[in-house]
């Protein structure tokens, strides 16, 4: 028996697309069992997907939000038919290990985990692959850890690089590194253990954020990726996740 789910955000506009898609369904059935239809913005997909971590559901988000990377474009007339020829994009999470007083919390990460500076002074932070050094000293506002998925997302905007899917690399990109200036940042292999060392803990404390779960005053974060955890999306045809990065890789700004 299929079974489909609807989630939606609480706001307006998700709401009017929720009562619009029960009334589809209402008239047509689903050709794909066990859908969760998920309706708002990125965000919400986010937060939907790790409450739903355990599960093996296929997830078909449609956009009530802004950009919408993760979701779909919302169409009465050809809903069914959109869902029903989809395409299923499988991605993992990183995994966020945090350190702070002799605690340790876990969190997972679709996007990005971010270490920001919570006071006005720059960070001191050393950033290791396993026992490998790749920065003894970074000075800088943060560092950013970025999956494929989420390297347009924050990643974009700190002019990380664009990531394949398939490409198994993670994104290590700073945030207004202050020394060495120029650091760019660093692409590495998905199977990497990246080990993020606070410096100065007590006079310039950092902030670690999985996507959007902030823990103050982190010590040391560990973050790598967690590939037992699988999200299985569903995106209509030719508007693939794929597709959108590439079509960010194209993109120029115009202002």
């Amino acid at each position: 028996m299929n079974k489909t789910f609807i989630i939606s955000d609480k706001n307006n506009r998700s709401l009017k697309i929720k009562r619009q898609v029960i009334k589809i369904f209402k008239k047509e059935k689903l050709k794909k069992s066990d859908i969760s239809i998920v309706i708002g913005g990125d965000g919400f997909m986010l937060q939907t997907l790790k409450k739903n971590r355990n599960n093996k559901k296929l997830f078909y988000g449609i956009n009530s939000g802004n950009y919408g990377f993760l979701m779909n474009k919302f169409s009465k007339k050809f809903l069914i038919k959109n869902i029903n020829k989809s395409k299923k994009i499988t991605i993992s999470p990183l995994e966020m290990i945090v350190l702070r007083k002799n605690k340790k919390k876990k969190y997972i990460a679709i996007n990005e985990v971010s270490i920001l500076r919570q006071s006005r002074q720059a960070s001191n932070l050393a950033i290791k692959n396993k026992t490998t050094y790749i920065m003894k000293k970074l000075v800088s506002d943060g560092v950013l850890v970025s999956t494929p998925a989420g390297s347009t997302a924050y990643n974009l905007s700190v002019h990380g690089p664009i990531l394949s899917l398939n490409s198994k690399k993670i994104s290590i990109a700073p945030i207004s590194a202050f020394r060495p200036r120029r650091w760019l940042g660093k692409i590495v292999s998905d199977k990497s253990i990246i080990t993020i060392i606070n410096l100065n803990p007590v006079k310039r404390p950092v902030s670690a954020v999985a996507d959007n779960v902030e823990i103050r005053n982190a010590k040391k974060i560990i973050v790598k990726v967690h590939p037992q955890i699988k999200f299985n999306l569903l995106y209509d045809k030719n508007k693939s996740l794929q597709k959108k990065i590439q079509l960010e890789q194209l993109r120029k700004e115009t202002f």
